[in-house]
């Protein structure tokens, strides 16, 4: 458990250099909204996981094993591409800073194929939930440190020596790296062929074709309602007058502390409720605290009503998580974990990253508040297929 808390640490660490503290940044150089929110396109690279995602199942490493010789190769490169953005400007280098994001970007979705699969190997179905709530927990850890710890010292260093400082904060992802142990019975696949074909014929023959498509259409949708508050709530909340330090003070502090309780909480409700009904649950929670976002933008820059409304978003976003990664991993055989959970966790990724990017768009078209009503909104469909494949009345294992 404590090396999968690490690994939590070592995939938090790199997405918000790609996303909000990347956003913020950009913001404060003088970018317009609309480029800000298309940057979320630099993350394309989780989406896209699961099209290499056989290559890392297939060959093992010299060092260290199947997984985590994959992980120590990808976190040294990673250190040194996060250095490098460091030296860049969005105002003078913008063009530089996107291709540097995406280089980021696709070394962290890379060890997420291999931290991803590594969790799936290791954990057996009862730990499923305390895993997924250590996991978030080590993940949440890390944003706690690129949002609330980078936003404050921005005020005062600079976002150049943030990053630099980001990068030196990688070495300590190399702790799990050497301190884990090697899952039992991880054999890979024999050929490239077998690692590309057998993940996806054994994936919808144990699921049957219709169950297992409408699967793949739930993950893409199931937090579409939090990723579009996600992706403009930094640009959102900096157009209210508050500032950097309150960002991550509050959102990137206090809000991470409320998702820390909130996937602790979630896991220990998941392990006595079951996933399924957690799944319903915290879907609705999920897309109900979009409601104060809504509230706020009518309101204004009120600090009180903001406190109140990144605590509670944060808390059921945690909450919704640990349900989610529980149900991720029930999906994955151990034998083809890598790809079966990249190509699913990709799914996650393009909502996030992809269908989300022209909210830009959409917030200049119908403003905040009416954007935030219909992130609730977006909630609906991915919550109308659970009757499927999670019904309220059962309850969902690793087959």
């Amino acid at each position: 458990m404590w090396v999968i808390l690490g690994f939590g640490f070592s995939s938090g660490l790199p997405l918000l250099l790609t996303k909000d503290t990347l956003q913020a940044w950009m913001t404060k150089d003088g970018i317009d909204i609309e480029t800000v929110v298309w940057f979320s396109l630099v993350s394309l690279p989780y989406s896209l996981k699961f099209l290499w995602a056989p290559v890392v199942d297939r060959f093992v490493p010299p060092f260290l094993g199947r997984r985590r010789g994959w992980i120590l190769v990808v976190q040294l490169l990673m250190m040194g591409s996060i250095g490098v953005m460091s030296r860049l400007s969005p105002a003078r280098d913008l063009q530089l800073l996107a291709v540097m994001g995406v280089v980021v970007a696709f070394l962290s979705a890379t060890q997420d194929i291999v931290v991803d699969a590594y969790r799936a190997d290791i954990l057996e179905p009862p730990e499923a939930g305390a895993g997924a709530g250590m996991a978030v927990l080590g993940y949440r850890i890390a944003l706690l440190t690129t949002g609330s710890l980078a936003f404050v010292l921005a005020d005062h260093w600079g976002w150049g020596g943030v990053y630099l400082l980001m990068a030196g904060f990688m070495a300590l992802a190399l702790i799990p790296t050497f301190w884990g142990s090697n899952p039992a019975h991880n054999q890979a696949p024999a050929s490239l062929t077998e690692a590309v074909w057998l993940p996806l014929q054994e994936f919808f023959s144990r699921l049957c074709l219709k169950t297992g498509l409408l699967i793949l259409l739930f993950i893409l949708l199931y937090r579409l309602a939090d990723s579009l508050v996600a992706v403009v709530a930094t640009p959102f909340l900096l157009s209210l007058q508050f500032s950097q330090t309150d960002l991550g003070a509050i959102r990137g502090g206090v809000g991470l502390v409320a998702t820390l309780v909130g996937t602790l909480a979630g896991g220990a409700i998941l392990n006595y409720i079951g996933i399924n009904r957690s799944l319903w649950i915290f879907g609705i929670l999920q897309a109900l605290s979009n409601l104060f976002y809504w509230l706020l933008a009518i309101v204004g820059g009120n600090f009180t009503l903001m406190v109140i409304t990144v605590n509670v978003e944060n808390f059921c976003t945690g909450m919704g998580t640990a349900a989610f990664v529980g149900f991720l991993i029930t999906l994955c055989n151990p034998r083809f974990s890598a790809t079966q959970y990249a190509l699913l966790s990709s799914l996650v990724a393009l909502s996030r990253d992809v269908v989300v990017a022209p909210s830009g768009e959409l917030v200049q078209m119908m403003g905040w508040a009416n954007f935030f009503l219909l992130s609730i909104g977006s909630a609906l469909p991915g919550l109308c297929l659970l009757p499927w494949f999670a019904p309220w009345s059962g309850d969902r294992t690793r087959t």
